[in-house]
């Protein structure tokens, strides 16, 4: 269900794994886990963002670029700095 939700989304990528913080270092991604809790049956989602760049100064600039009709990650690259 996330995968489709997400499906067209640039900066979202739904992973199979718990992400972490690092993942996300530099890049605009937001990476988000949903899975269901074997022991306890509830339904837990994670998910992690680079506070500065999806967090603050990336959200500014994907909204700018948003309001003024530019491709929506002009500015933003696609790449995390973490390996």
């Amino acid at each position: 269900v996330y995968r489709d939700f997400y499906r067209d989304e640039p900066f979202i990528r739904v992973v199979y794994t718990p992400p972490q913080t690092k993942h996300t270092w530099g890049s605009n991604f937001c990476l988000i886990h949903p899975t269901v809790d074997a022991r306890t049956g509830n339904f837990i989602v994670i998910s992690c963002i680079d506070n500065l760049v999806k967090g603050g100064a990336g959200q500014a600039v994907q909204n700018m670029n948003l309001m003024l009709g530019f491709p929506e990650g002009m500015g933003l690259g696609g790449v995390a700095v973490y390996p």
